[in-house]
């Protein structure tokens, strides 16, 4: 039964392999000078104005979850979707109470306004 995964063993080796090589290889082969104007920070081709750290808004991850958590319970469509002729009337009602459910949480977001961008 193992050897049925021999391949996939290999596959992984042989990547492992090649990502040590690629990386030994560019540090001895790679240049090594390394001047002040190389190692300064470099933005759009200008020298950067205040402090490299800034403090990204809370809402900007709100709606970036939100969109990830819709966009995951949307992929739940497409199976129902390939099988939807052989579900008939239960396969409707589940995938319409699952539908449901979706909305109204979106509107629960939509009232709290989470996705308002100010």
């Amino acid at each position: 039964m193992l050897g049925s995964f021999l391949p996939i063993l290999v596959l992984f080796l042989i990547a492992a392999f090649i990502a040590v090589f690629v990386i030994t290889a560019s540090s001895l082969l790679g240049p090594r000078n390394s001047t002040a104007r190389k190692l300064a920070p470099y933005e759009s081709g200008m020298e950067p104005i205040g402090a490299a750290i800034r403090r990204i808004p809370v809402k900007f991850y709100v709606v970036a979850m939100l969109f990830i958590i819709f966009d995951i319970e949307v992929v739940f469509f497409y199976p129902y979707a390939l099988v939807f002729r052989q579900l008939a009337g239960p396969g409707l009602g589940a995938m319409g109470i699952f539908f449901l459910i979706l909305l109204v949480g979106f509107v629960y977001e939509w009232k709290k306004g989470a996705l308002k961008w100010e």
